[in-house]
Formats: C-alpha cells, sequence, structure tokens
C-alpha cells in the first residue's frame, strides 16, 4: 500500500517520526505541496494524509487508486467529504489531540495580557529597574484574575479545559453552550442566554466555536460595543471569528483592553491584517496546537486510524 503526506512539516519539522506508518507500506514523505504538484505526487496513493492541502472531486478523479483520506487535524472542510462518500474513500480526522495545548496558549495569552512578564522582564535586562528610584517598578498596570468573570463560546473538549482552567485562578465561568444548564451547573459554569449577554457581562471572552455562517464575525462591532472597556478577548479558535477591522478599532479608541489572538482570517497574513501593530493586540503565529506533545498525539492518532483503516475498521471516520 502506497502512502504519502502532502504537508508533514508543520506537524513534523524532525524533531517527530512518522516511522509508523511505514508498517503498512511505501511511505512518501512531503514537507508542503503546492495545489500545482498534488496530482503527481498522489498518483498511485491508496492512502492520503493532508493538513491543508486541498482535495476535491475533481482531484479524486483523477485519483483512481485512492481509498483513504486522513486529515492531519480536527477540521476537515478541506476535502470535499460528500464526493469522497460518494467515491467510497474513507476519510478520517485527528480529534482531542491538542486540548491542553490549546487550553495552555489561552491562558499564556491572558497571563500575558495581565501580568506582562517578558515586558518587565525586559525593562530589567535593558537596566531600567536599576535606574528606578522605587525598589518596586512597574511599566503597564497588573490585573488580578480572581473574581473576574471568564466568558467562553463553545464548550467542547478546549473550552471545558479552559472552564478547569480559569476556575483554578478564581475566575467565575459563564458560557454560550448546547450543553443543559443543569449539565453546566455541575461544571461550576453559569449558562448565558446569549451571545449577547455573554459579552456584555465578561471581563474575558474566550472563543471556541467551530466557524459556521453563524459564528463568522462572531465578534462584530455590535458585540463589540457591548463588552466592558476594561474587557480581554482571547482568540484560539478560527481567524474569521473576528471582525478584525472592527476588533482593531476598538483596541486603537480604547473600547476594548486587549486582544490575544493565535489565529488569523488569512494564514500567512501575506496580505497584512489590521490586527497586526493595533494597539494592546497579542497575535502569535497559529502555534496553540504545536506543542511537541501535542504533535506526536497527532501522528500517534493518525497512524491508529490507518491501522484501523487497514483492518476494516472505523476509527475517527468521517
Amino acid at each position: 500500500m502506497k502512502t504519502v503526506i502532502l504537508d508533514g512539516y508543520t506537524a513534523n519539522p524532525g524533531d517527530l517520526s512518522w516511522d509508523g506508518l511505514r508498517e503498512f507500506g511505501e511511505l512518501q514523505v512531503y514537507d508542503r505541496t503546492a495545489p500545482g504538484q498534488l496530482l503527481s505526487r498522489a498518483e498511485g496513493a491508496e492512502v492520503l494524509l493532508t493538513n491543508k492541502v486541498i482535495i476535491d472531486g475533481e482531484a479524486m478523479a483523477a485519483l483512481p487508486c485512492l481509498r483513504y483520506i486522513g486529515v492531519l487535524a480536527t477540521g476537515y472542510n478541506v476535502v470535499d467529504i460528500g464526493e469522497a462518500h460518494r467515491r467510497g474513500i474513507a476519510v478520517t480526522n485527528i480529534p482531542a489531540y491538542s486540548t491542553m495545548s490549546v487550553a495552555q496558549i489561552v491562558m499564556a495569552h491572558l497571563l500575558n495580557i495581565t501580568d506582562h512578564v517578558a515586558l518587565h522582564a525586559e525593562a530589567v535586562a535593558d537596566g531600567e529597574w536599576q535606574a528606578s528610584p522605587d525598589f518596586s517598578f512597574t511599566k503597564s498596570p497588573l490585573i488580578e484574575l480572581d473574581g473576574l468573570t471568564m466568558g467562553i463560546v463553545g464548550l467542547g473538549n478546549i473550552g471545558s479545559q479552559v472552564a478547569r482552567m480559569a476556575q483554578a485562578f478564581g475566575m467565575k465561568v459563564t458560557a454560550v453552550s448546547s450543553k443543559t444548564e443543569e449539565a453546566l451547573a455541575s461544571m461550576g459554569i453559569r449558562k448565558a442566554k446569549n451571545y449577547d449577554e455573554l459579552f456584555r457581562q465578561a471581563d474575558v471572552v474566550s472563543l471556541h466555536c467551530p466557524l459556521t455562517d453563524e459564528t463568522r464575525h462572531l465578534v462584530s462591532r455590535e458585540r463589540l460595543a457591548l463588552m466592558k472597556p476594561s474587557a480581554i478577548l482571547i482568540n484560539t479558535g478560527r481567524g474569521p471569528l473576528l471582525d478584525e477591522q472592527a476588533v482593531a478599532d476598538a483596541l486603537a479608541e480604547g473600547r476594548l483592553y486587549a486582544a490575544g489572538v493565535d489565529v488569523l482570517e488569512e494564514e500567512p497574513p501575506r496580505g497584512g491584517s489590521p490586527l497586526i501593530g493595533a494597539p494592546r493586540c497579542y497575535i502569535t503565529p497559529h502555534i496553540a496546537w504545536a506543542s511537541a506533545a501535542a504533535r506526536r498525539r497527532l501522528i500517534d492518532i493518525a497512524t491508529a486510524n490507518v491501522a484501523a483503516f487497514v483492518r476494516g475498521e472505523a476509527l475517527n471516520r468521517i
């Protein structure tokens, strides 16, 4: 069986191993695959693994040997699922591999905004504390999380873990979720009636919902107008959940205290983004999923998915 990994670099830039997949036959790994390279590289493959390379119906029609597509991510919008089903091609994804890593980045952004540890450490390295007349030297306001309200949109694996971490800091948690009020109460979480109520009440809003027609630009000018000027916005979900220009304007005008984002509408942002350079906006380059532990889990689950397919079983099948 021939297996081709189309864009393996982000999952494994060289510190991990794909060797588990070699048990199933020939394995070809490409760091990156441009759209024009897809068909030549995938020729003769029964198994294709992709992260961001789009595999549409036209590609499937041109690859008659293809029997299985493994998406190296949780989201699977890069594959035409309907066409795959019509052609009898199995499709799998990688669920829940990065829960702890993403939740950790949420808290890293939040602590960066509230405590500015790196800013103060750099000030010491630059000699600013040494020149200060006072024993305690601060360059920005320090914000205590205890007693503040964390508003979470989406209580799946990641959102639930963020809730637990926020509670560990003494924060109150409210959420928009499909879970019942009773189920949330058992988790120590108050169920918000709707998005507007959550945005109005929360001191911190963290986004963990899927990108749909309903949630695209969920953070709009209208919702930003509901937020406290002291509020903090965190987005580690999907870039288009934010109206980036509206968020940049709110930051510039002092209607939003700060934002920490790990995702943008365009990635990488070669066309720029209103958020780049916006005041008190801290952007990381889509790294929340990318800890070594999370990437190792991703590869292990991807290998297990292929092994199940070879045995004629369905594991993480879409």
